[in-house]
């Protein structure tokens, strides 16, 4: 069987980033997904799923309600690595053009600090795996690390 395009990727020498995984044609219509790597893999202490789930209920929620991006979020969940997380974007797009909309959104997940939408029984199958602290902790750390100070290293795969 042939390995996957993500297995390809040198993980040794990936560095927290943003990336373009691969762009795929759903009826002729591009869809890109991005990584959004978070943690150096297997270098790092992995992400915990409480503050994973978190970032997810937030950056889901931001998404969808952005003024631009709403209606091209295709996904956005974690990796089951716990690493980092997935994002769909119907269209065709580099990394670059999406740093100013993941600063805004993990902006918005560090500085969030009301109950997490869809932190309730009726709206999650696993509600109380959720940490908020930790989820604004990561959101900062990602800022400060990688989207303020992003470079080349941080938007191109290494092979």
């Amino acid at each position: 069987m042939e390995k996957i395009t993500s297995f390809t990727i040198d993980h040794i020498k990936l560095v927290p980033g943003v990336y373009v995984s691969r762009i795929d044609y759903v009826e002729e219509r591009p869809v890109t997904t991005f990584d959004l790597r978070m943690t150096s893999p297997n270098d790092e202490p992995v992400m915990n799923t409480a503050e994973m789930h978190t970032i997810e209920h937030l950056a889901a929620t931001f998404l969808r309600n952005h003024s631009e991006y709403g209606d091209k979020t295709i996904y956005f969940g974690p990796m089951g690595c716990r690493t980092g997380f997935y994002l769909l974007l119907a269209g065709e797009y580099e990394s670059k053009d999406i740093v100013p909309l993941m600063r805004e959104m993990f902006t918005f997940i560090r500085d969030f600090k009301e109950e997490v939408p869809g932190a309730s029984p009726k709206d999650c199958g696993n509600y109380l795996d959720m940490n908020l602290p930790m989820a604004n902790y990561l959101a900062d750390r990602y800022l400060k690390n990688v989207l303020n100070e992003i470079t080349e290293e941080h938007l191109i795969y290494p092979r």
